[in-house]
């Protein structure tokens, strides 16, 4: 079979985090997006060159690609020269991974496949996952397996960046064959500056989970050691500077805990696969997971000098700038604090207008009228705020706010 040259018409699956940004990007290269969506309400909103997530520089891409025609959202499916599968991929509540929006984007765009065609999945993944899809497909569609290509690429971007990373980071390609991959290969260096590195769809899912549980493991250490230092009396932000004198240590900083859909996530998919050898990437999450209850004990400690405590979170995203609460542990930590009803509790988030668990407030009000403050996540708002406001106040610098020098 001859693979096909035709890469012009796109059909992503998955209008979210990963596949709008890379949809617009694509658009800005002259590609033609076929977006779909299950939310009809976000469907709307792209048709009309709006966006519904916060990202620099997204909602005029977005705008420029409508306009211009060649990007248009849809509920269906359609004919394309690619297919790319840009949908989460969470876990359940037994930390197991649930590939159901994975299965269900297969099957959906399987009746639209024709031979020739490129099937990608960047959909953060377990080993397996893409041989898997390419079964799905070709059951689903009766073509013959080897008459078209699939391919893993695991998206590898920076909430924040993701525009400008979609294109220039390095990219890993692999396929369930070596055709497969030649042709995926062929597709991503169309579009992406960075590296194209070639390798087998099992590597290339195991490749993203690797990335991300030695993240995730390093931030454990540095949480683990405010835990430690919070016990010993030390200044864990001091400790850390002094510690990163040396030459060859780079300890991170400590936080609220992991969040993201990637972090927080993807080191249980290795557990879930190896259990008996994972045993430090499990410790890891377990101590990650843990931190926002040793927040909330903290809290909860000095909240009892108060008869009715007031306690401003600054903060609900999973990192500093975006509007991601995915996984996030300041909303764990917020929302806790609330259930417990150990006094009243709102949040100050400036990249959400509101919650449907939490009281939100603006950032002056929202501090100046609490009796604690937690400084959650590292917002360019809440770095800019007066010191006076927090006089008087009981104040967690939970993400290291006032010790950072970015």
């Amino acid at each position: 079979m001859t693979p096909k040259n035709d890469f012009e018409r796109i059909c992503v699956i998955g209008l979210g985090y990963i596949g709008l940004p890379t949809s617009a990007a694509l658009a800005a290269r002259g590609f033609s997006i076929h977006g779909v969506e299950v939310n009809a309400s976000v469907v709307e909103t792209i048709n009309a060159g709006d966006t519904h997530i916060v990202e620099p520089e997204l909602d005029l891409l977005v705008r420029a690609a409508v306009e211009a025609g060649r990007l248009k959202a849809h509920l269906e499916p359609a004919e394309a020269d690619v297919f790319m599968i840009c949908v989460p991929t969470p876990i359940r509540e037994d930390k197991t991974a649930n590939l159901d929006y994975v299965w269900s984007a297969a099957k959906q765009i399987a009746p639209f496949v024709k031979s020739g065609n490129l099937v990608l999945l960047e959909s953060t993944s377990p080993p397996r996952t893409t041989e898997r899809v390419a079964e799905i497909v070709a059951t689903e569609s009766g073509l013959a397996p080897g008459t078209f290509h699939v391919a893993h690429a695991p998206e590898r971007v920076l909430p924040g960046r993701i525009l400008r990373e979609v294109v220039e980071n390095d990219r890993i390609i692999g396929g369930i064959n070596d055709a497969s991959t030649e042709v995926a290969a062929r597709f991503y260096e169309k579009f992406v500056s960075g590296r194209i590195l070639e390798t087998t769809a099992r590597t290339a899912e195991m490749a993203k989970l690797v990335e991300n549980s030695f993240r995730d493991v390093n931030i454990a250490f540095a949480n683990e050691l405010s835990v430690l230092c919070e016990e010993l009396e030390i200044d864990v932000w001091e400790l850390i500077g002094l510690a990163n004198r040396h030459p060859r240590v780079e300890i991170l900083s400590p936080g609220p805990g992991v969040g993201g859909h990637c972090l927080a996530v993807d080191p249980w998919f290795i557990v879930e696969l190896a259990p008996k050898s994972s045993n430090l990437i499990r410790t890891a999450r377990e101590v990650n997971e843990a931190k926002p209850h040793w927040v909330v004990d903290r809290v909860r400690r000095k909240a009892e000098r108060f008869k009715n405590p007031k306690i401003a979170c600054l903060g609900l995203a999973y990192k500093p700038d975006v509007d991601d609460l995915r996984e996030s542990p300041a909303v764990e930590i917020t929302e806790q604090l609330v259930k417990a009803g150990i006094g009243d509790v709102w949040a100050v988030e400036p990249f959400i207008s509101e919650h449907s668990e939490i009281p939100l407030r603006d950032l002056q009000s929202g501090v100046e009228d609490a009796d604690i403050v937690l400084l959650l996540v590292g917002h360019r708002q809440f770095k800019r705020m007066p010191h006076q406001w927090l006089r008087e106040k009981v104040v967690f610098d939970i993400c290291g706010l006032f010790h950072r020098s970015d």
